[in-house]
């Protein structure tokens, strides 16, 4: 099986499958180009993430939704669009393929993503090209993903908390008040109540939801956030970002 994937510094390399470092293919540039031109049906474009502080590609509304939900997910630490491409013969035929995402884990797992619309996750050739890519990283000791989306509503709630990702963007100084105020309010609403006295709503909310984004707060995503929504300390410390 070869691999070809591009660098940081953009210069493409290739190697074989066995010997394929996830470190330095997670730390490289999408390994093609994206396509511009008029009347494209699909969203395009590049998302700066907090894991780390690097811009991600995403080819669809469908991507950027689970490169936002990865970056948001306290284990992973590192993200790639589409990392590499992978060719082989699987027995049967040919095969070329670049996957949408490359996650690596705090415990070192790494996880190959393709992301696919929910009507097209049966079409046989799509269904032959995932089992493939399967079996490819089960040699690796690899997880590998089929996503075609989650809840609506914890994926426009990740939405809207990524708007707060960066600790720059917010008054991270309230931090230990928000914290404490957690201890005993309840709610959102509560918590913004308690420290009214003190501090405007326009600045206490930002750090609060900053503070849900970062780990430091546990929230219902189920549900719309909203002023009742319950928050309560994570019960350990935040990441940085």
């Amino acid at each position: 099986m070869e691999v070809r994937y591009r660098q940081a510094d953009g210069v493409f390399a290739e190697t074989s499958w066995d010997l394929l470092v996830s470190d330095e293919v997670g730390a490289g540039l999408p390994v093609r180009e994206f396509r511009w031109y008029k009347g494209r049906r699909h969203y395009s474009g590049w998302y700066h993430a907090v894991t780390g502080d690097r811009l991600v590609a995403y080819e669809s509304r469908l991507e950027l939704a689970r490169i936002l939900l990865a970056d948001f997910a306290q284990d992973v630490v590192g993200i790639a669009a589409q990392p590499f491409q992978v060719c082989g013969d699987d027995g049967v035929r040919i095969r070329r393929h670049v996957p949408d995402l490359l996650l690596r884990h705090a415990d070192g797992l790494v996880t190959v993503v393709d992301v696919k619309a929910p009507y097209r996750v049966d079409v046989p050739e799509v269904v032959a090209q995932f089992d493939w890519m399967r079996r490819l990283c089960s040699l690796r000791g690899w997880a590998f993903e089929v996503w075609s989306g989650a809840s609506p509503v914890l994926v426009e709630n990740v939405r809207f908390l990524a708007g707060y990702r960066r600790p720059e963007r917010v008054a991270v100084h309230l931090s230990a008040e928000v914290l404490e105020a957690a201890r005993v309010q309840a709610s959102v609403g509560g918590i913004e109540r308690a420290l009214a006295a003190r501090h405007p709503a326009d600045l206490v909310r930002p750090a609060l939801l900053h503070l849900v984004w970062s780990g430091a707060l546990s929230a219902d995503l189920s549900r719309p956030l909203s002023a009742q929504t319950p928050v309560r300390p994570a019960g350990g410390e935040a990441r940085e970002g």
